[in-house]
């Protein structure tokens, strides 16, 4: 099964164009995903190391951010016993089904915490219901008065809310914007 993806990133030389080319397509292939940093034992390290390292990771692959990140040496074996846990845990988020009344109920909050403003000014936004459609990957299907109207920051906003009470840990997920059958 392909449907998961392992990113191996060089502690000694950081997150290379290369390494965040490969990532682009494990995203657009929609598969899960995790980021081991081989060779942290080539690192000197100090209080301060483990954060800034993270961070670099973190920033240069801002598009993955679900994607876990696990420090780990090939050479001493250190932290290798975690890549199977994870990767089961990961297509395990992958295959999490959310219910339709959870998801709705995720919905409504967030509309009235933040109500979808259009992208063109004077359209009326209204999204009426969500439904997950598929597993692995997740894909949740949401039904507006006018899909074409849903700006991308509004998309991520509720995919950051979905995120909030299902992280889908290194899993992407997929919001599809549909016209409301009449």
């Amino acid at each position: 099964d392909s449907s998961r993806a392992l990113l191996m990133i060089d502690a000694t030389e950081g997150v290379t164009a290369q390494d965040a080319h490969v990532a682009g397509m494990i995203l657009e292939e929609h598969k899960g995903l995790a980021v081991l940093v081989n060779k942290w034992d080539a690192i000197d390290k100090d209080n301060e190391t483990f954060d800034a390292f993270t961070r670099h990771v973190k920033a240069a692959l801002h598009f993955i951010p679900y994607a876990p990140v696990v420090f780990i040496s090939a050479k001493t074996g250190q932290r290798v016993e975690k890549i199977l846990e994870l990767a089961l845990q990961i297509n395990g988020e992958r295959n999490t089904r959310v219910s339709t009344s959870k998801l709705n109920t995720i919905l409504r909050d967030a509309v009235r915490d933040h109500p979808p403003s259009s992208i063109h000014k004077g359209a009326h936004l209204r999204i009426f219901y969500a439904t997950q459609a598929q597993v692995a990957p997740p894909v949740f299907l949401f039904f507006t008065n006018a899909p074409e109207e849903i700006h991308f920051s509004y998309k991520r906003y509720l995919e950051n809310r979905v995120r909030a009470e299902y992280p889908f840990v290194g899993t992407p997920i997929i919001l599809v914007f549909k016209p409301r059958e009449e």
